[in-house]
């Protein structure tokens, strides 16, 4: 349930806020985006490419104004300010949108994707497409997906090998009920803390570890105390790029397809980046010193089985069964 007075609050501490801001009068109009990673994410820089193809596309007549670094908010204050129409753009997890849709929680099925390549032709598919429509009632615009690789264990004092080794351990999840199940399905502990007090909660052990993709491991720091990061990669759960709908509704239709043109523009650029930046992240990573395990997967396959079984008798059945038909759909 979206808080209009944590959202009043907010705006009433951020600096006057236009989603699409008038230049000179009859000048170009500017989408403003706000995200909360840093100026180095692959993500980041596939906004900007995004921004700059916009304004090839429209011939100077609609551009990007990006906040990076949660200036204008955290990522649910974003979310709040896209619904009232005070920021144009963010970029969140398919995760933190569970809420909003419950169509969702299927990207946080663990083991659901067999690779990269199975879960992309997932997000190109109709299936895709009908996710990214499902945040309409919500008031939000779903343009399009962002690679953000597989998500695995990084642990403060000791390396998890097997699911046994998760036993009793605090695991630092997303707020996502999909996510809690998963790690206690493993024997941990979730734990949901926010992304900006992760470091501070690994360092004084607060919990024992935590699960992400490689760049962001890297870009965080979070291998500067949780020196084991194994490998299992349980869940593909990408990025989106969601718009407020009344801004969305706002624009003329040519406006929106030069919207929708950049941002395909976009995707595959990121996904270049993400190649990239995931093996820089593990060789720095390595580096410094973390041991990097790659463990046999069958067990963690086997201990949520049970769990992605429950999964398939549910409303979520049917995406289920669209999503392993298209794991051999060459």
């Amino acid at each position: 349930m979206i808080s209009r007075r944590s959202t009043l609050a907010g705006l009433a501490a951020l600096p006057a806020l236009s989603a699409c801001q008038r230049i000179g009068g009859e000048g170009p109009a500017t989408l403003k985006l706000g995200h909360t990673l840093n100026a180095d994410h692959p993500v980041h820089k596939a906004m900007v490419y995004m921004g700059e193809q916009l304004m090839e596309l429209s011939s100077g007549l609609l551009g990007l104004q990006i906040y990076p670094n949660g200036q204008l908010g955290s990522e649910r204050q974003l979310v709040e300010l896209l619904q009232i129409g005070a920021v144009a753009m963010t970029k969140v997890s398919t995760i933190s949108m569970e809420g909003f849709s419950p169509s969702m929680k299927l990207f946080s099925i663990p083991y659901l994707f067999s690779d990269s390549d199975h879960l992309w032709r997932v997000l190109n598919s109709d299936l895709g497409r009908e996710l990214l429509d499902s945040l309409q009632g919500q008031r939000l615009q779903g343009l399009g997906y962002y690679d953000a690789g597989s998500r695995s264990f990084y642990m403060t004092d000791a390396p998890v090998r097997s699911p046994a080794d998760l036993a009793g351990l605090k695991v630092r999840v997303l707020p996502s009920r999909t996510s809690i199940e998963m790690v206690e399905a493993l024997g941990g502990s979730a734990t949901p803390i926010s992304w900006g007090e992760l470091y501070t909660a690994l360092q004084q052990g607060v919990v024992d570890g935590a699960e992400n993709n490689p760049p962001s491991y890297y870009l965080s720091r979070h291998y500067e105390t949780a020196k084991y990061y194994t490998l299992d990669e349980h869940t593909a759960v990408p990025d989106l790029l969601i718009m407020s709908r009344p801004v969305f509704d706002a624009l003329s239709d040519q406006q929106r397809d030069w919207v929708n043109s950049a941002m395909a523009a976009s995707v595959t650029y990121q996904r270049k980046l993400w190649t990239e930046a995931s093996d820089e992240a593990l060789e720095a990573v390595a580096a410094a010193g973390v041991e990097i395990i790659r463990p046999d997967k069958q067990p963690f396959r086997d201990a949520v089985a049970p769990m992605k079984a429950a999964f398939a008798q549910t409303e979520l059945g049917p995406l289920i069964r669209r999503v392993e038909a298209l794991e051999v759909a060459r």
